[in-house]
């Protein structure tokens, strides 16, 4: 059966925690006693859905397009990062349809934070943020996200050719 145009992308990243750094989720600084370790703002929801965004195009990965080898993006702001990689879904010819993500951390609490994420993700990719689907879960306790050693995101999406 020929495809109709529809692209599924999926993306991870994950960020130890370090001190003395601000921890920013979807573009949201979350109140913590430590952040993220990372070249940008290490924000890891932010990585993980450009990750399904430029797997959906089958345009490589995040460290491709903005490799931690360049000063540039030293400190970037990721959803800017995120923007330009939607940019280039549109490019390419693809209208993002719909996202889904899920947060793996231990601490903090995210659930307050859910809707401020949902609507920054969305306007970095200048989409509607009822497309957007974000959700955080603890690990019980089990492995590096359980132990807060770090914090890990998962990523879908759904393209659809519009050109």
């Amino acid at each position: 059966m020929p495809n109709k145009g529809l692209r599924i992308g999926l993306g991870f990243d994950v960020h130890a925690f370090a001190k003395d750094r601000k921890l920013i989720l979807g573009g949201v600084e979350i109140p913590h006693y430590q952040g993220l370790d990372g070249h940008s703002d290490a924000d890891v929801l932010a990585h993980a859905v450009a990750d399904a965004l430029l797997g959906a195009i089958r345009g490589g990965d995040i460290g491709k397009l903005f490799p931690d080898t360049d000063p540039a993006y030293k400190g970037a702001d990721s959803l800017v990062l995120l923007s330009a990689v939607a940019d280039l879904v549109r490019e390419r010819g693809y209208e993002i349809l719909d996202i889904d993500c899920v947060i793996s951390a231990q601490a903090p609490k995210l659930s307050p934070h859910r809707e401020a994420m949902r609507e920054n993700l969305a306007r970095a990719m200048k989409i509607d943020a009822e497309n957007i689907g974000v959700k955080a879960t603890t690990t019980e306790h089990l492995g590096f996200e359980g132990r807060e050693e770090g914090i890990s995101a998962e990523a879908v999406v759904l393209l659809d050719r519009c050109c």
